[in-house]
């Protein structure tokens, strides 16, 4: 029998596969159903400090009495957080597997004290879902860096369970980042966060949502960033995410140097069954290349184990079109 067994931000995982933080993890019911699937993890439903901060807000649209500003505003938060911290308890009652907390933030004074109640509540662990797009063309990118290293040492000062930092890819040198992130103590990161998709509207000339949903053609970029990332930093730990939709693609993860893969755009469309299919395609083909466990080819074909870690370069795409006429 295949072991699916993997460590992950210091946590043994019965597999890999991990329900990413979406509106599917909202329900401890259905975090249940997911457990029974297979799923080896599960990330809540993120609470957005930005969400937050637009409730109050809406409610003080009306509001005759600006002292009361911040009254409301605490009000609304504290609300929140508890309906938040339930789902943690609620979860933890039915579930057996680890319960992963989501924080979607850009300030890192505003969830030092939040961070210490998930803990308290039953957490397994926190994802750090950090967005911060600079567009201020004076800004210095180590800025950027630096703002993400004060949001992940603040909160470490205050919890004791593990921290993951889900990130996206638009920095700038994204190997020396996520090494700065593992030197600073995050046990494990998340590549990559999949942000609002913005498209423009021709008709009404309005800006308007694109596609909610990730599709095969992004998992090029969570590959390569996976293989070169695990190849130039070994110690960390790392959950691919973006573009995963079958069992090929977490075990392509997996090959590039993933501990555990993130799914959630292929679980709307197909539903918690997909995970029991997806484990067991796997089984199969890993008894078919004689693999017990995973742990047997985490990696094996990340930057630092194949003969030319070039072909996870840019340079590769124009030796494509040189071939071609």
């Amino acid at each position: 029998m295949e072991n699916m067994m993997t460590q992950y931000a210091g946590m043994l995982l019965t597999s890999p596969i991990i329900v990413s933080s979406s509106g599917l993890t909202s329900r401890p019911e259905r975090n249940l159903e997911f457990e029974k699937a297979g799923a080896g993890a599960i990330v809540l439903k993120s609470l957005f400090e930005e969400q937050i901060e637009m409730h109050g807000d809406t409610l003080l649209q009306d509001e005759a009495y600006p002292e009361a500003s911040d009254y409301i505003r605490g009000y609304v938060k504290a609300n929140q957080i508890g309906n938040y911290l339930d789902l943690i308890r609620e979860s933890k009652r039915l579930c057996h597997i680890p319960i992963i907390a989501s924080i979607n933030c850009y300030r890192a004074e505003a969830w030092t004290e939040f961070a210490k109640q998930l803990e308290e509540a039953g957490a397994d662990a926190i994802e750090l879902n950090v967005f911060f797009m600079e567009t201020d063309i004076h800004a210095r990118s180590n800025e950027i860096q630096d703002w993400y290293i004060q949001v992940l040492r603040r909160v470490k000062q205050i919890v004791s369970i593990p921290i993951i930092m889900k990130i996206g890819k638009y920095m700038v040198n994204l190997p020396a980042f996520v090494n700065r992130l593992h030197a600073n103590g995050a046990d494990a990161v998340v590549l990559f966060n999949r942000f609002y998709q913005p498209d423009i509207d021709i008709n009404t000339l309005q800006i308007t949502s694109g596609n909610v949903f990730s599709s095969h053609a992004d998992l090029s970029d969570t590959l390569r960033w996976t293989a070169i990332i695990s190849g130039k930093v070994p110690n960390v730990c790392i959950a691919a995410s973006t573009g995963v939709h079958d069992w090929e693609g977490v075990i392509k993860c997996l090959l590039a140097g993933a501990s555990a893969v993130q799914m959630c755009s292929a679980l709307y469309t197909h539903g918690a069954e997909l995970i029991t299919q997806i484990r067991t395609c796997m089984e199969e083909w890993m008894h078919q290349h004689h693999y017990s466990t995973i742990n047997e080819f985490i990696g094996k074909l990340n930057s630092a184990n194949i003969p030319n870690p070039v072909l996870y370069e840019r340079a590769q795409f124009m030796k494509y079109f040189a071939n071609r006429d």
